[in-house]
């Protein structure tokens, strides 16, 4: 019998890493010591995420018919997600960031949406789009006309809809209906609403003051852990995992793809909270496959 599907409907940006000594103020040209481009888009990089825990993945999106384009494509095949919802959009660019980053670690980016702002919603009435879908997964790097307009078809077809809330913009009330389980982490998590997060209590009194807005709400504190609110009234606190950090950097993104595969597998909400900060501890501690 096959397994359910997670789509996927998103961002996919090429992104252009530089590395330099200091980042450049305003009107200075600084010399960098080397630059390469990197897969992105957390759209892409979630969907690559969840295929990587096991999860069937299909993505939805769009981009230009340029190099960069291809690079993108090619990054979702190899990272076993089904690309057949991936469309081309004539005279725009695919979309993109460029980031520089100092010796310290700090960086600063620019990204141009490009071809992710061209995505159509009647895209996603097609029936093939939601054969065998178990799973509905968005963020907020495409404008919330799709996201709604794919929540909506969700709800229609029986799909839960996960929303990872990055980056943080305002949500309309009809959007906010839509979403079964909210995840933010502890900065998100205060923008929209909620007071500062700086142990595992306070994140949990986070998410349970975003509870008001949404069905089930996890918010992520990094080294404190995690806290969750489910139907129900259930409430519960996960501590990280003990690791040695060596890069924060793209966690968000395994903790999603690792609590998505969960959750479109059958899981409870607590099995999925506890694998996805297992992949999280892994994943920043250079432990990850």
């Amino acid at each position: 019998m096959a397994k359910p599907i997670v789509l996927v409907v998103g961002s996919l940006h090429y992104d252009i890493m530089v590395e330099a000594d200091h980042l450049p103020c305003r009107d200075e040209t600084a010399v960098g010591r080397r630059w390469y481009p990197k897969f992105g888009g957390k759209g892409g990089n979630q969907a690559v995420s969840c295929a990587r825990q096991g999860a069937e993945t299909r993505f939805l999106g769009a981009i230009g018919t340029d190099d960069f384009g291809a690079f993108l494509a090619a990054g979702l095949t190899r990272g076993g997600v089904d690309t057949r919802f991936l469309r081309q959009v004539a005279d725009t660019g695919s979309g993109i960031s460029v980031a520089v980053q100092d010796a310290a670690g700090d960086y600063a980016a620019t990204i141009v949406s490009g071809a992710n702002l061209a995505i159509d919603p009647g895209w996603l009435a097609v029936s093939d789009v939601w054969d065998g879908v178990g799973l509905l997964v968005l963020q907020n790097e495409i404008p919330e006309a799709v996201n709604l307009a794919a929540a909506t078809e969700a709800r229609r077809r029986g799909v839960r809809t996960l929303l990872n809330a990055a980056p943080v913009r305002p949500l309309s009330d009809a959007f906010c209906q839509m979403i079964d389980i909210l995840v933010v982490n502890a900065v998100e998590a205060e923008m929209m609403g909620a007071d500062p997060v700086h142990s595992l209590p306070s994140a949990a009194a986070a998410a349970g003051r975003l509870a008001d807005r949404f069905q089930a709400v996890i918010v992520t504190a990094g080294s404190k852990g995690l806290a969750v609110v489910a139907p129900e009234d259930q409430a519960w606190t996960v501590p990280a995992e003990p690791v040695q950090v060596v890069s924060s950097h793209g966690a968000g993104d395994a903790f999603i793809g690792a609590l998505s595969a969960a959750l479109v597998a059958g899981k409870p909400m607590r099995n999925a909270a506890l694998a996805a900060s297992h992949a999280a501890a892994m994943h920043v501690s250079g432990q990850a496959d």
